[in-house]
């Protein structure tokens, strides 16, 4: 029994490191990370937080995967509960706008901050990051192929994806510069216009 309850104190200390870890870096990107500042501002030993991740290549991908939880649990997964077509390309949008505005994570979205870090930069944390920031411009694409077979749109699919794309990418980085809310309030009679 003992092992197990040291396994169930490692799981929870991962956890809450890696809930730190996409906070800092939304800010100061991944970057930003390593294992002795998150040591330190959780209060732990520098040994246990290595010994959870190994090197901070390991420690930027798991934070890339706990960022990409905590998203779809804010935008994807409550999206797939409304309606095909546009009801469902509808709250796609408001809840990504939502999940941005509301800082989810203190530096805005995540995926956007970390995708201009990595842009440029090959290697294992790019592909990651591109991997999780395309599987949500594909699930945007999707919805607007949806749409447009059932009748809700008559529009191109592929053309509408990346404009609604772009209009939320645009509204975080404007928020984000410049503060306030003016950029969401645009973006959303935007897209509303967009998808009327």
């Amino acid at each position: 029994m003992p092992a197990d309850g040291r396994l169930a104190r490692g799981d929870a200390t991962r956890r809450l490191v890696l809930r730190h870890a996409v906070d800092v870096a939304s800010v100061d990107g991944l970057d930003g990370l390593s294992l002795g500042r998150l040591a330190t501002e959780l209060e732990l030993s520098k040994s246990g937080v290595f010994a959870l991740f190994g090197s901070k290549e390991d420690l930027q991908l798991a934070t890339v995967e706990a960022a990409l939880e905590i998203f779809r649990s804010y935008v994807v997964t409550p999206s797939l509960d409304v309606a095909p077509g546009l009801p469902r390309l509808r709250a796609i949008c408001e809840n990504w706008l939502d999940y941005s505005e509301n800082r989810v994570f203190p530096g805005g979205c995540f995926f956007f901050n970390v995708g201009a870090e990595f842009d440029a930069r090959p290697g294992r944390v790019h592909d990651a990051v591109a991997a999780a920031s395309g599987s949500f411009a594909e699930f945007i694409r999707e919805s607007c192929l949806e749409a447009v077979a059932l009748g809700h749109v008559d529009t191109d699919p592929e053309i509408l994806a990346f404009e609604l794309h772009a209009l939320g990418r645009a509204a975080n980085a404007d928020a984000v510069l410049n503060g306030g809310t003016r950029a969401y309030t645009l973006a959303r009679r935007a897209i509303g216009a967009r998808l009327s």
